[in-house]
């Protein structure tokens, strides 16, 4: 159920090869859930926050997924919490506080709203969605590779969303960040004064995947698949992440 992007590799920091987010995204289609279950997953008719005005500028984005026969693309229901969950089994110390940032850097971004539900030790990364069309929280964890194959090699971390499928319309319903705990062991405080942003370039590129885009071939956009660097999001980024927020209300 999940589309993976060939890997690249490339230097992060002297000494620390390390690639950012090399993610496959996690793409589900249920099209058996109920009229009520849509209801719920739609939420109410009222954005949670305002829309994003869309940046000026250039740069290049992509979408992971658009509507059938449109490029509108695939997004959440702006008018419900994007709700999640986090196992800190393996994670560094100061795990809640880099969480927080990165939610609060792609919130910003799209105008989506993410609720935070508490700790878990939920540590089922491949199915977000049970049975009758049911979606569990975003799920924000880590791992190694024996754990998650997907990490193994200079994958840093791995993320996506499913959607669910009804009338035609598909909407992101829940998804998934796994972050590679020895990369993080690697980038700890200790390891120079951009460690911990470079630490938060991984969970926002990740949770980039989690809200709606794909790769890109730019390396001047944190989306790019390979990023030897970069700490934030690029023009394109900031472009796509808007437009993803700028989705009507189901």
């Amino acid at each position: 159920m999940d589309h993976r992007e060939p890997r690249r590799h490339g230097p992060v920091l002297p000494g620390v090869l390390v690639v950012l987010a090399l993610a496959g995204l996690v793409l589900l289609r249920d099209p058996s859930g109920s009229g009520d279950r849509l209801r719920e997953l739609l939420g109410t008719e009222q954005r949670r926050a305002e829309a994003v005005s869309v940046p000026v500028g250039g740069g290049s984005y992509q979408f992971a997924a658009t509507q059938p026969d449109s490029e509108e693309p695939v997004s959440w229901n702006p008018c419900r919490d994007i709700e999640y969950v986090v196992n800190p089994a393996g994670a560094p110390a100061h795990w809640r506080q880099l969480v927080e940032r990165s939610v609060a850097t792609v919130s910003e971004a799209t105008g989506f709203r993410f609720a935070f539900v508490g700790e878990t030790d939920d540590r089922n990364f491949t199915d977000r969605i049970g049975a009758l069309g049911r979606s569990a929280p975003v799920l924000i964890g880590w791992a190694d590779e024996e754990e998650v194959p997907d990490l193994a090699g200079d994958v840093a971390g791995v993320g996506g969303a499913a959607y669910l499928e009804t009338s035609g319309r598909w909407t992101y319903s829940t998804g998934m960040v796994v972050l590679d705990t020895d990369v993080f062991v690697d980038l700890s405080p200790g390891a120079g004064p951009r460690a911990f942003d470079l630490q938060a370039a991984i969970l926002d590129h990740e949770l980039g995947h989690v809200v709606g885009l794909g790769h890109v071939e730019s390396r001047a956009e944190l989306m790019h698949a390979d990023n030897i660097g970069r700490t934030s999001f690029g023009t394109g980024d900031l472009r796509g992440l808007a437009l993803l927020g700028a989705v009507p209300c189901d």
